[in-house]
């Protein structure tokens, strides 16, 4: 491979050869560029300034042609010759003549409108200005008594100039007026206005006539130009001056183009590829340097790719442990959501079997009182059957059915709520779910002193929901509202419905304690509880909300105003009812294990 200074010999040749040929190369690529960008440039400047020459010739040239053709239109009319007449009495129709002058004026845009009489007496006109002035009047009158388009270009100082064209008026072959327009450049001028260009008109005494430059406005060329400067904002500077004649007018229309653009685009030109040759000069002394390097390194890529092989085997064996450790952990996370699962739907079970624990004393004597009506039936039947009285016997076999039709009714209300619900969701009678609530609520209420109210309204009204867990939300809302109520007197809770729209409200009240404000932010929260020790874990609320969110429901908790506490739900009313949920959608076999 050689020594390391035969090498840097060898290189030091190589950059002084790089040189000499950067130098000769980036002299001609600046050269070329500088003369090629400038006649783009002058070549898009002339564009541009030509396309705006031709665009405001036909502009002013549309102008002048819709107003030469005005006053030979007239003068043809019948209704213009006929104001050329006077009355026995020599009196001209002056006002119709200026009627129809404004009109014409109006709808034609023109500066004036003008009747003469041959004399140069004036019939009408819509505005005066250059007709009460004369100017041009005796020209423009004899030029159309000789059957000719008169035209001449008038001026009366300051701002005031206008183009007129006249025709004349023929009666019964004899010349009886004239007619004359003015034309109004102030449009014109005003679309000049938004171009950046210089442009204007100069008529055949170098004069400007029409300019966006109120500055420019009648003054002499002379005094505008010096060789190929021309006088801009004070100052005479460089421009390129096309011009393109109007002959029909004698008139030269000029755009002025800015150079400026040229020689920007020169220095530009220049100064991008100096700066080309500049960073392709140190892109190849880069590469050279870097060519060194790279033969100098070449002696040590081999041990240094052994090291790198070396270090992504240690690591690639690093990564696949923790690859396989965090796959045991996924499978971990994933068997505890699945156990979390499963425990809150026991502790959803566990609350409502909770519930039912608490009203075991009541329910235990709601089922005793028929049990010992039974009994009691049952012997007085014995002895009426003894003594022959069949018929009093009956009656007593009638109430022993209806109370066994009560405890059967009962028993399976209870073997329901206590049961794991369905996940069924559809239509249910409101009514029925608060009447089997009240079945499990009512003798834990009767124990506690409590009365229980409910609005009939609810009668008729069918929401979207499930048996079981709709009836689960009203019994813990009722417990909740008994154990509020158990040190008070004259407890009440009332249980009302009603329909407002697509949601029906229902909501159950109490005239106990209340609920604290601060409180009212938490109600729902799980474990959260405002009861002693060991008398709720506070999770019945919890459960309630969770259920009527199934439902697409929701609800909320108020403090009365009277004292008390309000539970507000709303549920999605079905318009329509179909078959509600029955005993039979529940878990299989509840009916005959009643």
């Amino acid at each position: 491979m050689g020594s390391r200074p035969a090498i840097e010999q060898r290189f030091r040749l190589n950059r002084t050869g790089l040189f000499v040929v950067w130098a000769l190369v980036s002299a001609l690529l600046v050269s070329w560029s500088v003369r090629s960008a400038g006649e783009r440039a002058l070549a898009d400047v002339m564009q541009k300034a030509g396309e705006t020459l031709a665009v405001q010739t036909e502009t002013l040239s549309g102008v002048l042609d819709k107003y030469r053709l005005l006053p030979p239109l007239l003068s043809r009319q019948s209704s213009i010759r006929a104001l050329f007449v006077r009355d026995a009495e020599g009196n001209a129709q002056t006002l119709a003549a200026r009627r129809v002058a404004e009109e014409i004026a109006g709808m034609s845009a023109a500066l004036d409108v003008a009747f003469l009489f041959p004399d140069g007496e004036v019939l009408a006109y819509a505005r005066g200005g250059f007709v009460t002035s004369g100017e041009g009047l005796e020209d423009l009158i004899e030029t159309a008594r000789q059957g000719r388009l008169g035209r001449a270009a008038l001026s009366l100082g300051g701002d005031a100039r206008t183009y007129a064209f006249s025709s004349g008026v023929r009666r019964d072959g004899k010349f009886a007026g004239a007619v004359i327009v003015y034309v109004d450049f102030y449009r014109v001028e005003a679309a000049w206005a938004l171009s950046a260009r210089r442009i204007f008109v100069t008529d055949s005494d170098e004069t400007v006539f029409l300019a966006n430059d109120p500055a420019w406005r009648l003054k002499q060329m002379q005094t505008l130009r010096e060789g190929g400067d021309f006088l801009i904002n004070g100052r005479f500077e460089p421009r390129i001056d096309l011009t393109r004649r109007l002959p029909l007018l004698g008139w030269d229309l000029h755009v002025l183009a800015d150079p400026s653009p040229v020689a920007s685009a020169r220095l530009s030109a220049a100064s991008i590829a100096t700066l080309s040759c500049l960073l392709a000069g140190i892109l190849a002394l880069i590469v050279l340097r870097r060519s060194e390097a790279a033969i100098v390194r070449a002696r040590t890529d081999r041990a240094t790719a052994l090291r790198l092989e070396r270090l992504v085997r240690d690591r690639t064996r690093a990564l696949s442990v923790t690859n396989r450790s965090l796959s045991h952990e996924v499978e971990v996370r994933r068997e505890a959501e699945e156990r979390l699962r499963k425990t809150q739907a026991e502790l959803v079970q566990t609350a409502k079997l909770a519930a039912l624990g608490q009203m075991s004393a009541a329910l235990s004597h709601e089922f005793n009182q028929p049990l010992a009506a039974i009994r009691s039936y049952a012997d007085n039947a014995t002895r009426f059957l003894e003594r022959g009285a069949t018929d009093q016997v009956s009656g007593n076999l009638a109430r022993i059915n209806g109370l066994v039709d009560r405890m059967a009714e009962l028993s399976r209300t209870l073997l329901s709520f206590s049961r794991k619900p369905g996940a069924s969701i559809g239509p249910v009678p409101l009514a029925t779910i608060v009447d089997e609530a009240m079945l499990l609520a009512r003798p834990r209420a009767r124990a506690a002193g409590v009365a229980i109210q409910v609005d009939p309204g609810i009668a008729g009204l069918t929401v979207k929901g499930g048996r079981i867990r709709l009836g689960q939300v009203f019994v813990n809302l009722v417990n909740n509202a008994i154990d509020a109520l158990s040190q008070t007197s004259n407890g009440l809770v009332e249980i009302s419905a009603r329909q407002e729209g697509d949601w029906v409200i229902a909501t159950v009240m109490d005239n106990g304690p209340g609920i604290e404000t601060g409180e009212l932010s938490r109600i729902f929260d799980p474990f959260f509880t405002t009861k002693g020790v060991g008398e709720g874990i506070g999770i019945g609320l919890s459960i309630v909300d969770n259920i009527i969110r199934d439902f697409d429901g929701s609800i909320r908790a108020e403090k009365r105003s009277g004292g008390g506490a309000c539970f507000t739900i709303c549920l999605h009313a079905v318009a329509e009812p179909g078959k509600a949920v029955s005993p039979a959608s529940e878990p299989a076999g509840l009916d005959q294990m009643v």
